[in-house]
């Protein structure tokens, strides 16, 4: 996300057991809890919005259609030659 952005302040509640987990796992990165969840939720959005980005691309191909070079056989004997 941009730098320059102003941060917003958000509470959240959390389970007292997974809030001792959370600062472990925090302090063994060497970051703050609010640093951890704002990396995973931006990573979180890049993937959602590289995965509709692709699938919108897809989708285009699908609808393009692909032109595979095939041309039917004229003879059941083409169809079979090798």
């Amino acid at each position: 996300m941009c730098a320059n952005k102003m941060k917003r302040n958000i509470t959240l509640k959390l389970d007292a057991d997974l809030l001792r987990e959370v600062r472990i796992l925090a302090a063994e990165e060497g970051t703050s809890i609010s640093a951890l969840l704002a990396a995973r939720l931006e990573k979180i959005v890049r993937e959602r919005t590289a995965y509709e980005r692709a699938r919108k691309r897809a989708l285009a191909r699908l609808r393009e259609g692909f032109d595979l070079q095939w041309r039917r056989p004229s003879s059941r004997d083409e169809l079979h030659e090798r």
